[in-house]
């Protein structure tokens, strides 16, 4: 086995090393969510004071992605997925401290250095592969680079669906501290390996960019960026608080049953997103545009929407409310996996080729706000109404989705 891996081209094992990285760092920041969400709400905490726990990882993303696909031009891509790395171990060991000392202001400044690292690990992952996937000629589909940008895509969502499970596992089995410390010296040992093992100048731009140039001024590119917001935003508007809070308060789920619901969601997410290439290849789907982006995120509106009627009426229809729910869910993670798909290779095959982070990293910046809107929102809305309310307000987010990228004019 070793042998075969040593006789892989550069790329591809470099590409293996960031995946390996990303996986890992996915897992541990799945398993974070989970264990904040979760331990926090046993202590007693509001929707909203939990989803508040969550409001500086958010808000650093969103200044990470900027900030970093400008950084990443100018030191390498190796630097900023390691410094995310490092980040991540210093905010795990933060939060192993005692609970007595683990007060709102300490847990938001660790989650503030997680944000920071997650999106720096994030950003560096999928910027890479432009460096490492050739392009493809005549404008058409770049079928390699689609494939690619999906397994990494994928595979990192199935990975935090595991993490969630293990996030709500760990806090049964071993407590909160001391799964900090677990996962701490896991990322540890795979922050060793990808220090001696990255390429040093991976990614880096052979000209020299300009703090200024952080900001993209290709409309495309710009309202490709502020779909990806209202898609993400009507994700997390049900997702990250409401959901979770609803199925232990309202269905009397365990945590475990919780995390495994969600982690499977998760991973079949990370599945179909993988699959998306299949599927669109043998259709023989030669450009994706922003009409078949347009349909997919109405298709996503429509599904939720109908989610939300048939909650809200879920009486006169005689359906248990469980049932419902899980089915409706299942559907919507099937259509988001597509339109996540297929706006993730966009935005690769639209980068440019000196210096991809930067506008990788504008992308998702935009990424973050949206979920800085959905998680704000989501504790928000269901303190003070109810999941019904989150899923209608999602439906709108995905709808304006769907309209904004209409507007993109490049063809991929």
């Amino acid at each position: 086995m070793i042998e075969k891996i040593a006789a892989l081209p550069s790329a591809v094992k470099q590409y293996l090393l960031i995946t390996t990285n990303y996986w890992f760092f996915t897992l541990t920041d799945g398993a974070l969510r989970m264990l904040v969400l979760l331990y926090f709400y046993q202590l007693g905490y509001a929707p909203f004071a939990i989803a508040m726990l969550f409001l500086f990882y958010e808000v650093f993303g969103v200044i990470t992605n900027l900030v970093g696909g400008w950084l990443g031009a100018r030191i390498g891509l190796n630097k900023t997925m390691n410094m995310g790395l490092l980040m991540q171990v210093v905010a795990l060991v933060m939060l192993s401290i005692p609970e007595q000392y683990l007060t709102v202001a300490w847990v938001m400044l660790a989650q503030a250095l997680s944000g920071i690292a997650k999106d720096l690990n994030k950003m560096s992952a999928k910027s890479s592969i432009k460096a490492l996937v050739p392009s493809s000629e005549n404008g058409q589909m770049q079928a390699g680079l689609f494939r690619w940008v999906a397994y990494l895509t994928g595979s990192k969502n199935a990975l935090k669906g595991c993490g969630f499970f293990l996030g709500a596992f760990l806090l049964n089995a071993t407590g909160f501290s001391l799964a900090m410390l677990m996962m701490a010296a896991v990322l540890a040992i795979i922050l060793m390996l990808s220090l001696s093992t990255l390429q040093g100048d991976l990614g880096k731009a052979k000209h020299k960019v300009k703090f200024k140039q952080m900001f993209s001024n290709d409309t495309s590119l710009n309202y490709l960026a502020a779909a990806r917001l209202f898609l993400f935003a009507a994700r997390d508007v049900w997702f990250v608080v409401a959901l979770p809070l609803f199925l232990v308060s309202h269905l009397g789920w365990e945590h475990t049953d919780v995390g495994m619901f969600m982690a499977l969601w998760i991973i079949g997410y990370g599945i179909i997103q993988t699959s998306t290439p299949k599927f669109f290849i043998r259709k023989n789907q030669r450009n994706i545009d922003g009409d078949l982006l347009s349909f997919w995120g109405g298709s996503l509106a429509v599904v939720t929407l109908l989610l939300s009627l048939g909650l809200f009426y879920v009486e006169d229809i005689n359906i248990k409310v469980e049932n419902l729910l899980v089915a409706g869910l299942f559907v919507f993670g099937a259509v988001f996996a597509i339109n996540s798909a297929l706006h993730s290779y966009v935005i690769i095959a639209m980068a440019k080729e000196d210096g991809a982070s930067m506008d990788v990293g504008f992308y998702y910046m935009a990424n973050a706000l949206g979920r800085l809107l959905g998680t704000v929102l989501s504790g928000v809305l269901y303190q003070f109404t109810n999941l019904v309310t989150c899923l209608v307000l999602s439906a709108i987010f995905a709808g304006l989705s769907a309209l904004l990228i209409r507007k993109i004019s490049v063809k991929a």
